[in-house]
């Protein structure tokens, strides 16, 4: 039975070592993000708007995806950490070349529409999924 354990607490080490840094990144992530954009998510989506939601939601699983595609081939940590801020400044960047083809996109977000949202979120989501597919390390 001791066999059976003695795998584990190494393993467990590098599972919260990993898991905490990857929730610190998508902390430091949506907290980037959020300063970000012309318009405030945190309380766009407190007071139940969907097109905020909509947006601010496929930014951070477009963040996730890539970052947890590195966290099955990252070599360290560091490795890691490295190839989460790529992630996240491939979001920063979906998000300006979503407002340079709708330039009052974070207006019309503010506004309650609908299509907005739901565009700048499909971006990122497109974003996030063709970043993980490109993080093989």
């Amino acid at each position: 039975m001791s066999a059976l354990f003695d795998g584990f607490i190494p393993n467990l080490l590098d599972f919260l070592a990993y898991f905490g840094v990857a929730a610190g990144m998508t902390i430091l992530f949506i907290f980037v993000y959020w300063q970000t954009t012309q318009h405030n998510e945190i309380a766009l989506i407190k007071n139940n708007s969907i097109p905020a939601a909509s947006a601010f939601a496929g930014a951070v699983i477009g963040f996730a995806l890539p970052l947890s595609s590195v966290m099955l081939h990252a070599l360290s940590l560091l490795d890691l950490v490295l190839w989460g801020v790529v992630a996240m400044v491939v979001q920063i960047i979906a998000y300006f070349l979503v407002r340079m083809l709708m330039p009052r996109v974070s207006q019309r977000i503010e506004d309650g529409e609908i299509a907005a949202g739901i565009w700048l979120g499909a971006v990122s989501l497109v974003a996030g999924i063709l970043n993980a597919a490109s993080m093989t390390v």
